[in-house]
């Protein structure tokens, strides 16, 4: 069983467990994931790791209720235990110098883009962060992420805070503009991650 250490709220529907999970904690990198299995007879699910401290053995992940298997995650308190925490799973993210890294997160994907970003800048490269969301209420990790980033913009769909708009216009702002951008890493809905990829064709 791995003991739930700490339990946040986020937002409305979005979740964050700090998990005691040593072994995971000591192998894991930048952009794995986990499966967890609430008991024996639940459903496996992936989750990204949002963070982990291999002094402490915890793992950080962070969720959104979806389904059935996420709203009876989401009732879950510290002091609970899952049945099943198995990773580091998946082929870590890249971490190497090169150069400008513009990091695009959506919604929740600012969880899995932040300690990406936090490798990427300890690499020595410079970085600038794009967060979105539809509106202010559900953003978060703003800090987090601003803290490795050298530049930063925030978005919302409504206007609410930051920028009025969707992540893919500032994202082509800075591509066609100098300094070059040497990669773009999105993480968010899927929808989103699409027009990133769309937008980002044109540069190469």
């Amino acid at each position: 069983m791995y003991k739930i250490l700490l339990k946040q709220d986020l937002v409305p529907g979005i979740h964050l467990f700090k998990v005691a999970a040593p072994n995971v904690a000591r192998k894991a990198r930048p952009g794995q994931f986990v499966i967890v299995k609430i008991d024996e007879r639940g459903e496996r699910i992936p989750l990204t790791i949002a963070d982990w401290d291999d002094k402490e053995g915890s793992v950080t992940i962070v969720f959104m209720e979806v389904g059935t298997t996420t709203a009876k995650l989401a009732l879950l308190g510290a002091g609970d235990s899952l049945a099943n925490f198995v990773g580091p799973l998946g082929v870590p993210t890249r971490i190497e110098k090169f150069g400008t890294v513009l990091c695009v997160a959506g919604g929740v994907g600012v969880a899995p883009i932040t300690p990406i970003t936090r490798a990427l800048k300890e690499a020595g490269n410079r970085i600038i962060s794009i967060l979105g969301a539809r509106s202010q209420d559900l953003l978060f990790w703003e800090d987090e992420l601003r803290h490795q980033s050298d530049q930063m913009i925030v978005t919302t769909d409504d206007g609410s805070y930051g920028r009025k708009g969707v992540v893919t216009e500032p994202l082509k702002e800075l591509l066609e503009s100098e300094p070059k951008v040497d990669l773009v890493i999105a993480i968010g809905p899927a929808i989103m991650m699409k027009f990133c990829a769309q937008t980002t064709k044109p540069f190469g």
